[in-house]
């Protein structure tokens, strides 16, 4: 096995057609999408649709969880039933640990449950007030400016069963704009462009106390997470969940970056694919490379960047990725 790897980082332009993956709510029969605003390369701000990190990060969290019930991964009692509160609703746990000193505790719960472990908690329940750090990261998927667009589409509900004079009445043109029985109208948005897409794992810290500076768990155990994680990385692209995905799933038509690694301190370079804009639109990749040869310099090669081209190149890539960090970890 290679020198395991510190840190992850991805980059990445990401086209979608015809999504609504992460909306605002709704005003009257009108769905409103996520829109943020954005310092574009042209140093103007623009107002550009979004996908939240919090949607990908859920997205995520989702396939650990599956993979890790299916390779029998330590999960708290709330976790096997995926609780959003996790640990915090682990009576169990909870009333097995009360009182002990947080240094303790967050050893314990490293040790229970891997989900606990890779996407972070607060823990508050039974007095305490303690937190664990996630160990992945998403940033806002932000459209790239002028390479995105939104429009709202009309829908209509109908309903079978009405009365014979309501159909006499609609059949005569009688019945007033807005007061359609029978009927409900509402608008749903769709957007279609070029996202921009960051994403930093710190695999350094699966298993790590942050108040003991220790790991909890053994080196295996690291392994397997570790695998696990990336795996699930891996699946967050290939299915992208979230809002209106029974009617509107999303067109992933293209894939492009670089995922760079680092096997030491030094932090595997991140930059934002909104670099280049339109106009350039592997500025972000030129700009990483030059920054890895610097890092590196004449020693030896401790950070490592590579492009890929496709979702099948970036897929090839990660499964390179996990058999060289983590080989036979998981079951096949």
């Amino acid at each position: 096995m290679t020198n395991p790897i510190v840190s992850l980082s991805i980059a990445a332009r990401m086209t979608l057609n015809m999504h609504s993956l992460n909306n605002e709510g709704g005003e009257g029969n009108q769905i409103q999408t996520r829109m943020i605003d954005v310092v574009g390369d042209d140093q103007q701000m623009h107002n550009v649709n979004a996908i939240s990190g919090d949607m990908l990060k859920h997205v995520l969290m989702e396939h650990f969880y599956r993979r890790a019930k299916e390779e029998s991964m330590a999960l708290c009692e709330s976790c096997r039933q995926f609780n959003v509160n996790r640990i915090n609703a682990d009576d169990t746990f909870m009333a097995t640990t009360k009182g002990i000193k947080n240094a303790t505790f967050i050893d314990q719960m490293l040790q229970r449950c891997a989900m606990d472990d890779i996407g972070g908690i607060l823990v508050t329940a039974e007095k305490r007030s303690v937190p664990r750090k996630s160990v992945c990261e998403f940033g806002w998927v932000a459209a790239i400016p002028e390479l995105t667009r939104t429009e709202s589409y009309f829908h209509a509900k109908y309903v079978r069963e009405l009365g014979e004079s309501q159909r006499q009445e609609d059949a005569d043109g009688q019945q007033k704009s807005g007061s359609n029985k029978g009927q409900n109208i509402f608008y749903r948005p769709s957007s279609s462009g070029v996202y921009a897409l960051v994403c930093h794992l710190e695999l350094h810290r699966i298993g790590y106390n942050d108040i003991t500076q220790s790991y909890a768990i053994d080196e295996d155990e690291r392994q397997r997470r570790m695998a696990l994680l990336l795996e699930s990385v891996l699946y967050t692209f290939l299915e992208l969940n979230g809002a209106m995905r029974s009617t509107q799933m999303p067109h992933l038509v293209a894939l492009e970056g670089f995922l760079s690694r680092s096997t030491s301190a030094i932090p595997a370079p991140l930059l934002s694919p909104i670099i280049g804009g339109q106009h350039n639109r592997f500025a972000y990749r030129e700009q990483a490379e030059k920054i890895v040869t610097a890092l590196n310099g004449k020693g030896p090669e401790r950070v490592k960047l590579e492009n890929f081209d496709s979702l099948s190149d970036f897929a090839v890539l990660m499964r390179e990725v996990i058999d060289n960090s983590a080989p036979q970890a998981l079951a096949r």
